[in-house]
């Protein structure tokens, strides 16, 4: 005998009546197990949830569950759920997700353009003369002030700071004749 019940949504089985007291009874407790055990992926458990109370649906009499333990049977179903997933996830190839693609190859493409413009940058550091070389090396690449780079090379601060300006003002237009960078 198969009595329908009516209610504010339509008719409503035994069976989906029984189905939504089961996900109201055991549904927030199954889904912070399966959540814990997905270590806090909301969408996963979510999923994993909705399958358990299918497979329930689809494997159980719902609506006769008087002397069954259905709350360990479905802590199980969904157990086994997390784990087959698992395995699944293992035995394939990972998956490209997202655009995880396209920040490795903007990576490789960094490295690339760093590589490049250090060969043009060294480059345009041996054409400078060995006097404005030397002052950049003892200043700029060697972190010192202009006072200290003086000491370091033996010549007076200003002439110091006038090779510096002169070795950078050449570097630019150097780089700018070797192209946009």
């Amino acid at each position: 005998m198969n009595v329908t019940v009516i209610g504010s949504a339509g008719a409503v089985s035994p069976e989906e009546r029984a189905l939504r007291d089961l996900y109201v009874e055991h549904g927030p407790a199954l889904y912070s197990y399966v959540l814990r055990m997905l270590g806090g992926d909301t969408h996963r458990a979510e999923d994993v949830l909705q399958e358990t109370l299918l497979r329930c649906w689809t494997k159980r009499n719902v609506a006769d569950r008087e002397g069954m333990a259905v709350r360990p049977w479905m802590f199980r179903v969904a157990r086994n759920l997390v784990i087959d997933a698992h395995r699944t996830r293992k035995a394939r190839p990972s998956e490209i997700s997202g655009n995880s693609w396209l920040a490795d190859m903007c990576a490789e493409a960094d490295d690339m353009e760093r590589m490049l413009s250090s060969i043009v940058v060294q480059e345009a550091l041996r054409s400078l003369t060995p006097a404005h070389r030397e002052a950049l090396r003892a200043t700029i690449f060697a972190d010192r002030t202009t006072q200290q780079a003086a000491d370091v090379l033996g010549v007076p601060q200003g002439t110091v700071k006038s090779r510096v300006y002169y070795a950078l003002r050449s570097l630019k237009s150097t780089l700018a004749e070797s192209g946009p960078r």
